[in-house]
């Protein structure tokens, strides 16, 4: 009985340890990575904006279901394997400049993805800047200590890079 009391305070503990760290971890973050891709800008930009391919290239998505689109704007759903996410396309200038926001204000996390596309020797330097928003203090942990920032990021600019 007195082993279960222990492991009992030990785990209040560290929960308490958890959202004290995330509470005192910001709201809003930034991150961001880049690729060279042996493709020029145009051939970069069409496959990053065409949705309906997605999951022919990202492991993470197993599904597109697209959407009406919001102020003439591209809108998708992403069914994942651990999630189901909704986007919509807030700025395109084609082939150099995409801003795609996480369109669902019930996660607890959001933000907008930057994919800059600029011309380089070979090909494209894509750039991908995350503003990201985790409001739930648990997750801010994890994906500060954990997960990392950049993980979806990286995992993104890879499967690109097979895919181009």
């Amino acid at each position: 009985m007195k082993w279960m009391l222990i492991l009992g305070s030990l785990l209040a503990v560290i929960i308490l340890v958890v959202l004290v760290a995330g509470w005192s971890l910001p709201v809003k973050h930034t991150a961001s990575r880049s690729k060279v891709l042996a493709a020029p800008p145009d051939a970069v930009w069409k496959v990053i904006t065409d949705v309906d391919a997605f999951p022919q290239w990202r492991g993470d998505v197993t599904k597109v279901e697209r959407l009406p689109d919001r102020n003439g704007h591209a809108a998708w759903i992403e069914d994942g394997k651990n999630d189901r996410l909704t986007f919509v396309v807030e700025t395109s200038q084609p082939p150099r400049l995409l801003v795609t926001r996480i369109a669902d204000p019930t996660l607890p996390f959001g933000g907008t993805w930057t994919y800059e596309l600029t011309p380089a020797s070979g090909g494209t330097t894509l750039v991908i800047t995350e503003n990201g928003e985790i409001y739930n203090p648990i997750f801010r942990v994890m994906a500060r200590f954990v997960f990392g920032y950049e993980s979806t990021m990286d995992s993104y600019l890879e499967a690109l890079h097979k895919r181009l």
